[in-house]
């Protein structure tokens, strides 16, 4: 239980560090952190927790991430939902704190409420298939990245700076094209507050995200072998 615990609190840390700085802090009159702000915000709550928990549960706080390790075999299948259930649940509830703090200023405007978009709700106007592929490769490397930072070989006590980094990169290339998901709890936590077209483009950050993170464990998992390598 205390792993399901830490894995919604940390979900929980994330979605509000993450989606906080860019619902309340990225566009502040003439000193807002804009793209690169937000994204080192992203980067630092997986940075900061992967420390914090990373001992107790891992610190997944993705689904795609919990799946793909599952598929890249560093994961049982039979604590897969329960991790889940607590992913989304913990990026729902960090969702409503960040709404609630919104709301408390005056005639405040829900907008997009760092969604995840396609079409005319993507940032830069990119389409459904480039928001697929934009998806899928930065899963993917996402997944490739956490299997080789946490791989036994790695140099010990370093994966949680190379994964805040990567998230960070991540962020920086494709917040133009979908507001950057990667990580459907990340997803689902705001855009049950924003209803309407986020909920129905939602499946795409669900779908995405899953197929590239099994991608880039896969690769991982056949090309860092070490039964290969020996």
């Amino acid at each position: 239980m205390k792993k399901y615990v830490a894995e919604f609190i940390g979900t929980f840390w994330l979605v509000l560090g993450g989606c906080g700085s860019a619902v309340l802090a990225a566009g502040f009159p003439e000193l807002g952190i804009g793209f690169l702000g937000v994204a080192l915000a992203f980067g630092l709550t997986v940075l900061t927790m992967a420390f914090a928990i990373g001992h107790i549960s891992g610190c997944h706080l993705n689904p795609a991430i919990s799946i793909g390790l599952w598929a890249g075999g560093r994961f049982p299948a039979n604590q897969l939902i329960q991790y889940i259930i607590a992913q989304v649940l913990g990026a729902i509830v960090a969702g409503g704190v960040l709404y609630l703090i919104a709301t408390g200023q005056p005639g405040f405007d829900i907008g997009s409420f760092a969604a995840n978009g396609y079409g005319e709700h993507s940032p830069g106007g990119y389409s459904l298939f480039a928001a697929l592929l934009t998806e899928i490769v930065m899963t993917m490397m996402f997944l490739f990245v956490i299997m080789g930072a946490t791989d036994e070989r790695a140099p010990a006590g370093l994966a949680p700076i190379a994964i805040g980094f990567c998230l960070t990169l991540i962020h920086l290339i494709s917040i133009p094209v979908t507001n950057t998901a990667v990580n459907p709890a990340r997803s689902t936590g705001v855009a049950v507050y924003v209803g309407d077209w986020a909920m129905g483009q939602l499946w795409l950050f669900w779908v995405a995200p899953i197929i590239g993170g099994i991608i880039g464990a896969l690769i991982y998992r056949y090309i860092g072998s070490a039964e290969e390598e020996a």
